[in-house]
């Protein structure tokens, strides 16, 4: 497989190109020469990976299982920075505008990436040039609902009452825009439904409003959901993957009774445009490495994760596709920041 990205190998190709045209392919070999030895020897120094989110939940804790492996393995240190804020996108462009040479990248779930630049109508940054690394993992969305207030014990028990007392369910969503509103905005288009939606500032409040019995039902990441859902407080109703989980094999998925639905929570590990292919290879193979760990594989089943370590050529592929998925629930749905 080609792992190149889109934007290394675009560049590579340019400088074949100006070599053939003009007698310089000597010239071209030292360069990439320099650039192999340069990713062989990476890294000198500390790395910087920008979370741009909160520290605690899943987006903050998979990036962190990752940096403490590659520290260990490069011998330097490997440093989250926390820079939350406007959705993920703070922190993106600060990542963004840093400088491409491997030692800042960014660690993020999909909304800064593939999902914001449908929802605002101007970013400082382009989501798409960003170097493509690693998926690192998948979580499941799950659909939970409080067990006091609703009765329906399957999707297809839970679609028949939205249809018959329309707006009558409250689904929580992290806000306006997040994956878990998209998601029961997917959810309503295909089992034609409406819920009123609440939208909270991030999971955890949402959470307390479950709890609290504000709200009916929610969209979430199985990782923060799943330990209220063992304690009783939440009732599990059907995950959002494709097929059903090896770990909750009595626990059916949402496609089941509406075919072809699918969303899940991505992580992953992106560098600033222009940074050398050399070295976001380098950086690829070494997070994939850890993935494959007995250690990290096993954090990644506390998070309810499945672990991936794509190359970057796969990587880019799956984000531009999600970039296309997700603008069309918007469209499809009218989605739009208040």
């Amino acid at each position: 497989m080609d792992r190149r990205t889109p934007i290394a190998g675009s560049f590579t190709a340019s400088l074949r190109r100006l070599a053939a045209g003009a007698g310089l392919a000597a010239w071209l070999a030292a360069i990439l020469a320099v650039s192999t030895a340069a990713a062989e020897d990476y890294p000198t120094r500390s790395v910087k990976i920008i979370v741009p989110f909160p520290a605690g939940g899943t987006a903050d804790l998979m990036p962190r299982v990752i940096a403490d492996w590659l520290s260990r393995k490069w011998k330097q240190a490997v440093v989250i920075e926390n820079k939350a804020g406007a959705a993920g996108n703070i922190g993106a462009e600060a990542a963004f505008n840093a400088e491409p040479d491997g030692y800042t990248l960014l660690a993020s779930p999909a909304p800064p990436l593939v999902i914001n630049q449908s929802l605002y109508p101007k970013l400082g940054f382009d989501p798409m040039a960003f170097v493509p690394v690693s998926v690192m993992g998948i979580v499941p969305n799950a659909l939970v609902v409080n067990p006091t207030k609703v009765t329906a014990k399957s999707v297809a028990d839970l679609i028949a009452d939205a249809r018959a007392h329309p707006g009558k369910l409250t689904s929580a969503t992290q806000g306006n825009g997040t994956t878990s509103h998209l998601t029961s905005e997917m959810f309503e288009m295909m089992a034609k439904v409406k819920f009123v939606h609440v939208p909270y500032r991030g999971s955890a409040p949402a959470l307390q409003g479950m709890l609290a019995g504000d709200c009916d039902l929610m969209f979430d990441n199985l990782g923060v959901s799943l330990p209220l859902v063992k304690s009783g407080h939440l009732r599990l109703m059907a995950v959002g993957t494709e097929k059903r989980m090896a770990t909750l094999p009595d626990v059916p998925t949402i496609a089941e009774t509406l075919p072809g639905f699918a969303s899940s929570a991505w992580f992953a590990v992106v560098a600033p445009p222009k940074t050398p292919r050399a070295i976001v290879e380098r950086l690829s193979a070494d997070v994939a490495a850890a993935i494959r760990s007995p250690e990290v594989a096993q954090r990644f089943v506390e998070l309810s994760a499945e672990p991936v370590g794509s190359a970057p050529e796969a990587s880019a592929r799956f984000m531009r596709e999600e970039a296309e998925r997700w603008a069309g629930v918007i469209r499809a749905a009218g989605v739009k920041l208040e």
